[in-house]
């Protein structure tokens, strides 16, 4: 991506770069959740610490004098622990810095929105403006899904983790809204994620238009047009596949999916060799566990060890290699939502 002092730390990671790199990370990002310019850190135990400390940064490159500045946050581990008292202190910081430098006293707050985040942990406070707005899952591709889909960024490190390339035939055998066929699509394709959605940023003034038209244009000229790649998708739900092929096409994938009605037990190849990657259903309730647990079974029947062919099937269960009937090659933890899963690669 071109971006300088990449680092990563502990739920996040820090680059450096210019309004092209911000535009383009945000286009691009397959994995991240939003992208956050940050304009300081410091550290602060008491109010008026954390006051001066916010204060002191130059919000007036960022925010206009009609622009909305909202505030939101946490605080973890720290002297300075109540998130209301923070949002308050750090708001009234930025209005008085504002007010100095515009030398007005209301803030109408009716233009772009520019959303301050910032964290304290181990009384450290790192702050932010969102560049982002919605969250980068949002592609803009999926208004409607299933009951429980699965996050697109979630599909995408997971077609990540199954090296999914433009050569490669991919099957989902419990597609639902296809939601990881798709993003295993884009990924072969190196269709970017962000091409058909908008950015909070875009509004902000000293951000030129024209780096935002520059990054589309870059990332439409690098999408991979002559691919080999082939997905199948099935379900036995067919109001799921309904969804899966309208996802798919507001992708600009759909030519490159198959989608049918079928049940896991008659699954059938269609190429000689293949990658299957799947969310199958969890169970909660003890009747939902025996019947995720049935398919678990079905699937170490189907998903036979054969050359050319390998399986990665996220569960949070800890019985599901049991269930199987095999022993995954390797195991990855991953976090579907709020639950603690597995992916379960067999490739060997």
């Amino acid at each position: 991506m071109d971006a300088l002092n990449v680092e990563a730390k502990n739920g996040r990671v820090d680059f450096e770069g210019d309004e092209n790199i911000l535009a383009r990370a945000n286009i691009c990002s397959r994995y991240s959740e939003r992208i956050l310019i940050r304009l300081d850190e410091f550290s602060a135990v008491t109010f008026e610490q954390l006051f001066q400390g916010v204060k002191n940064l130059p919000w007036e490159d960022w925010i206009g004098k009609n622009d909305a500045f909202p505030v939101k946050g946490y605080t973890l581990n720290s002297k300075l622990f109540s998130i209301s008292d923070c949002q308050a202190i750090i708001k009234k910081a930025v209005v008085e810095r504002l007010r100095q430098k515009y030398g007005i006293s209301w803030f109408e707050e009716s233009g772009a929105l520019h959303q301050i985040r910032f964290s304290i942990m181990k009384d450290t406070v790192t702050v932010f403006i969102d560049a982002s707005g919605e969250g980068l899952h949002k592609r803009g591709y999926r208004p409607a899904a299933n009951t429980a889909p699965i996050k697109e960024t979630l599909a995408a490190a997971m077609a990540d983790l199954a090296r999914v390339r433009h050569y490669h035939t991919l099957y989902d055998v419990t597609c639902g809204s296809g939601t990881i066929l798709i993003e295993g699509a884009m990924k072969a394709l190196n269709i970017a994620p962000g091409l058909r959605r908008s950015f909070i940023s875009e509004r902000f003034e000293n951000i030129p238009s024209s780096v935002w038209r520059e990054e589309r244009e870059r990332a439409t000229d690098q999408v991979i047009r002559d691919s080999e790649f082939t997905a199948y998708g099935s379900d036995i739900d067919v109001h799921s596949l309904d969804i899966a092929r309208e996802n798919a096409r507001r992708a600009g994938v759909l030519q490159k999916i198959h989608f049918s009605k079928c049940d896991l037990k008659d699954f059938t190849r269609k190429s000689e060799k293949g990658t299957v990657i799947c969310n199958p259903p969890y169970g909660e309730r003890m009747l939902d566990i025996r019947a995720a647990e049935e398919i678990y079974r079905t699937m170490g029947k189907i998903f036979t060890r054969d050359r050319g062919w390998a399986y990665y099937i996220i569960s949070p269960d800890e019985d599901f290699e049991k269930c199987f009937g095999r022993i995954a090659d390797k195991r990855r933890k991953l976090y579907n939502g709020m639950i603690k899963c597995q992916l379960y690669m067999y490739y060997k």
